[in-house]
């Protein structure tokens, strides 16, 4: 992890990657995504059910966000609120939350009291019926009505 900076205060951050009720893998992938692309961090919090980092860069915590959702399936929520203004510009302080999915692409999972297969997990979770094949599409807000058998 890069931890130091000449350019930037010890303290300053402008985005908090929120990783929670996460896996190690996930953990470690941030992790070398962070050292990969030299990202800043200011600070870690650890917390019983995930982590926050608090990185320098909105751009790159965000496709960190992005990058997380597509290889391991979750929840992906962004915010930005203002944090102050520069010049006449606004200056936004972003959060990146991501909440992994308790199942993953080739597991067999219940869905509205029927079997189902994890097809897909892209923009939104594609299950398929296993007793006829029909396919249904969640949201990921909707991802804590499916539950692994």
């Amino acid at each position: 992890m890069v931890r130091s900076s000449a350019k930037i205060h010890d303290k300053y951050y402008e985005a908090t990657l929120q990783l929670r009720d996460i896996s190690q893998e996930v953990v470690d992938f941030v992790e070398d995504e962070i050292a990969r692309t030299k990202l800043y961090v200011a600070k870690v919090v650890e917390l019983k059910n995930g982590i926050d980092y608090l990185l320098s860069d909105n751009g790159l915590t965000r496709a960190l966000g992005k990058t997380l959702q597509q290889k391991f399936g979750g929840d992906l929520k962004v915010t930005a609120s203002l944090f102050s203004q520069r010049d006449g510009k606004d200056i936004y302080r972003v959060t990146v939350l991501f909440r992994e999915a308790s199942y993953r692409k080739g597991d067999s999972v219940e869905y509205q009291g029927d079997s189902y297969e994890v097809k897909l997990m892209g923009k939104d979770i594609l299950l398929q019926a296993v007793k006829d094949g029909k396919k249904v599409h969640i949201k990921y807000k909707d991802m804590d009505q499916i539950k692994k058998v």
